[in-house]
């Protein structure tokens, strides 16, 4: 929809300007002796009204194909050949009602449009429309950046959001007293798991505070951050855990924001795997298609159903992370597999910033 339909005043100053437009150009043309007033009104104003809903139609078009969707020279021929053939075509409909003046009376036509006319009239035309694609470009280009600027502040506060999840993660009492606990526990019963247990809780929450700074991290120390979280939980579900990464090589280099699979992982735990007696798999794959990245995250899930409105809360802010950063082109999909669950990612494959 064109923005000046958002504004009624706009819109009706605009009306208004075109309305008065039409005697104003009857008057010149009287003023200068090419046709009565009251002949020249029946042509200029209807043809006023027409032109002014065809100046706001170009808007659509120049959305379209804006400049920067395409090489400059294709966005410009268009814009071009646009404005010819509306020219052409309001030329000929206004040849057309001049010479309909011959149904009221008026054998020369409203006005007698003859070939120094028709020039003028091409030329007035020509610069019209081209005011009005050059001023919906500019508007168009103005609403972009605004959207990129609106954009830009929900990535950076979701971020912050995210940044303040994760410092309530690094003091949740069940993660980190569990972990304490099950390292006391093992530095009697193997005491070189206790230490490798350590070892991955220190990195892992090394790690959370640098990746969480960033805006964006390679998908490969993403994994690394997952590595570390599932060999704390495997220290502490043993064989009810088992794993499986599958990340094709040309993905690891591609760049998402932090702590993106790390929450699905972590829910995929909590959710899916813990309150199972037997355990299960927890599968994590990762490939780059057509160049898309998609990721997947796949888990049992319990047979009594547990509360998932944790889970889906955290689902819904990681859509609205992806659609923000990658302007609505990244999809977020979960829902009930012949295995459990799972959650897909596809996101443009990028790697550089």
């Amino acid at each position: 929809m064109h923005p000046l339909f958002n504004h009624w005043r706009g819109l009706a100053v605009y009306l208004l300007a075109w309305a008065l437009a039409g005697p104003a150009l009857a008057a010149l043309l009287q003023a200068l002796g090419l046709a009565p007033l009251g002949w020249a009104l029946p042509w200029t104003v209807p043809l006023c009204g027409v032109f002014a809903f065809v100046a706001l139609a170009t808007y659509y078009p120049c959305r379209t194909r804006p400049f920067g969707a395409a090489t400059w020279t294709a966005a410009l021929g268009y814009r071009v050949g646009l404005v010819a053939t509306l020219a052409a075509v309001m030329l000929a409909l206004a040849a057309a009602w001049d010479a309909a003046g011959a149904l009221f009376g008026h054998f020369e036509g409203w006005v007698g449009l003859g070939p120094r006319g028709l020039a003028l009239l091409a030329a007035a035309l020509l610069g019209l429309l081209t005011l009005a694609v050059l001023t919906h470009d500019l508007l168009i280009a103005f609403q972009n950046t605004q959207d990129a600027t609106a954009r830009e502040a929900q990535a950076r506060l979701l971020a912050r959001d995210m940044e303040l999840q994760l410092l309530r993660l690094q003091i949740d009492p069940h993660f980190l007293f569990n972990s304490l606990n099950s390292i006391s526990a093992l530095t009697h019963l193997d005491p070189a798991a206790a230490r490798a247990m350590a070892i991955d809780l220190a990195q892992f929450f090394r790690q959370t505070l640098d990746l969480a700074g960033r805006e964006r991290i390679r998908l490969e120390d993403e994994l690394g951050l997952v590595a570390h979280y599932l060999a704390i939980e495997q220290q502490r579900l043993g064989d009810k855990l088992a794993t499986h990464i599958d990340a094709a090589p040309d993905a690891l280099p591609a760049l998402l924001p932090p702590l993106t699979l790390q929450p699905l992982v972590e829910n995929a735990l909590k959710h899916g795997l813990r309150p199972r007696d037997n355990g299960g798999l927890l599968s994590l794959q990762a490939l780059v298609r057509d160049g898309w990245l998609h990721v997947a995250v796949r888990n049992p899930v319990p047979d009594i159903p547990s509360n998932e409105a944790g889970l889906g809360l955290g689902l819904r802010n990681l859509r609205e992370r992806l659609a923000a950063q990658y302007a609505g082109r990244a999809r977020v999909q979960w829902g009930a597999t012949p295995e459990g669950f799972a959650v897909e990612i596809s996101a443009p494959f990028e790697t550089t910033p």
